[in-house]
């Protein structure tokens, strides 16, 4: 499949945020979006609300929608009981973990499995070679610098990504990562039950992968994010003094402008925003452009502000070996930007 357009990502945003049909592609257009769905990890709500739209007059369209649903639910089905399984002997080991991530996008389900534990890595690794036959794939730069290990898992088609200690893109976050178990509430996701962050601490793992590494946004961002902001208590006193402690209140901020401002492009209304959260952001919404199949934010200016507030954090707390970590993303990314260039891939920096 070909970039995406504006056009397609409008479609699968008015899709997923609204039940009006009179902005959406031909029919003939919305196959070609079930790839676009799977990179933004949204196939089963995108192909499932196609019955409320004019698609379901299509009766050949509407069955092959419910053979790729079953196919994906298939998928997670499978992925969730390894993930019990490995939940479980964590829990045997007497070592804690937290499932981050992965189990946002429910009903969907991300292209990995991603967990934190704050057991030592000796143990974690004990556990995926010795219970589950895992090995551990290839470690880059940017995974020893965060502290993570990737195991594939025999059965298992997706990569099991686990946080050891350590959040952020070079492993910075380190106090209030030590807190994720502790504050982590139960969930039950295809009838398993897994231990997940809070919703504050939710928000700020999402603002350190879009906002401080990857600089784009996922439709499930928008959509997991503004859901779990209207149905869950959001403490955003923690939120606020948790985040501005790690120096990425700024950027949690502006995460949230952004994903307001884009669920009322698409279904109305914002998001009910605190005037504290509202007056720290940056930038909203108006900065996304579309661009390699996803929502881009700005790389220059605005994300090198919040990357220098988050290190002037961390050095006027003393933080010294924190600081010393984040001090390494801009050479990391020079290298990971050169090593694309030269090669047409940053695999063994990122």
């Amino acid at each position: 499949m070909s970039s995406a357009t504006p056009e397609h990502i409008a479609f699968l945003s008015q899709l997923l945020f609204s039940s009006d049909s009179s902005a959406l592609l031909p029919v003939a257009d919305m196959k070609s979006c079930a790839q676009l769905a799977n990179k933004h990890h949204v196939v089963v709500r995108a192909l499932s609300a196609l019955p409320k739209t004019r698609a379901a007059e299509n009766l050949c369209l509407m069955e092959w929608a419910a053979e790729v649903v079953a196919a994906e639910q298939k998928r997670i089905s499978n992925a969730l009981v390894f993930l019990s399984e490995i939940c479980g002997e964590f829990a045997a080991q007497g070592c804690d973990v937290t499932v981050i991530k992965s189990l946002d996008h429910w009903p969907d389900l991300g292209s990995d499995l991603d967990l934190y534990s704050n057991a030592s890595p000796r143990e974690v690794q004990h556990i995926f070679t010795h219970r589950f036959h895992a090995r551990v794939a290839p470690r880059s730069w940017g995974d020893r610098l965060a502290g993570k290990w990737n195991f594939v898992i025999p059965g298992l088609p997706e990569l099991v990504e686990v946080h050891v200690g350590r959040l952020g893109q070079t492993g910075e976050h380190v106090d209030w990562a030590d807190a994720l178990p502790e504050r982590a509430v139960m969930v039950e996701r295809g009838g398993h039950r897994f231990s997940v962050p809070a919703p504050e601490h939710r928000l700020m793992i999402s603002t350190l992968q879009r906002m401080y590494r990857h600089f784009y946004f996922r439709l499930c961002d928008m959509l997991d994010s503004a859901r779990m902001v209207e149905r869950d208590t959001m403490d955003y006193g923690f939120l606020e003094d948790t985040s501005q402690a790690g120096g990425i209140w700024k950027g949690v901020a502006t995460y949230l402008q952004i994903v307001s401002d884009y669920a009322a492009r698409y279904r109305g209304w914002p998001l009910s925003l605190p005037r504290r959260v509202t007056e720290t952001a940056c930038f909203g919404g108006e900065k996304l452009t579309v661009g390699k199949d996803f929502l881009r934010v700005p790389i220059f200016m605005e994300s090198v502000a919040l990357y220098a507030s988050e290190l002037t954090t961390l050095a006027r707390q003393g933080e010294v070996p924190e600081t010393l970590r984040l001090s390494l993303l801009p050479p990391l990314a020079a290298a990971a930007t050169l090593g694309l260039k030269m090669t047409g891939s940053d695999k063994g920096i990122w």
